[in-house]
């Protein structure tokens, strides 16, 4: 079993930043993508960045020049480096990662998620 366990939401000031962490822990062979999803009240959840075994990113066209993806492929940790924080940008925030598990002899992928944490960016 893998977890995925994040950390660094909490409360902030419009034009603020926040880092969040995310470290995946258990039975890993191999991390695949690792991003990081949000979803605000009434809305679907959304993928805000994603980011390869290879290092390439991808990011949601409404944080692009603001929030910043990167990991730590030693420690198995995904973050996500949000500035110029905007009152849109409230939301639940979940990690998620592609991750290859070792069982019986075979390798399997599953997608994980992490439990969320609260971003909340006031005016």
């Amino acid at each position: 079993q893998v977890q995925l366990v994040e950390s660094g939401g909490g409360l902030v000031q419009a034009g603020g930043s926040l880092k969040l962490s995310c470290a995946a822990s258990g039975s890993i062979f191999s991390i695949n993508a690792m991003g990081w999803y949000r979803q605000a009240p009434g809305n679907e959840r959304e993928l805000v960045a994603a980011i390869r075994s290879g290092g390439s990113t991808n990011y949601a066209d409404s944080v692009k020049g603001r929030f910043s993806i990167s990991r730590d492929n030693a420690k198995n940790t995904v973050y996500l480096q949000m500035n110029s924080l905007k009152p849109e940008d409230t939301a639940v925030y979940y990690c998620n990662a592609d991750i290859a598990e070792l069982r019986g002899g075979t390798i399997h992928y599953y997608e994980y998620w992490g439990q969320g944490t609260q971003v909340t960016v006031s005016s």
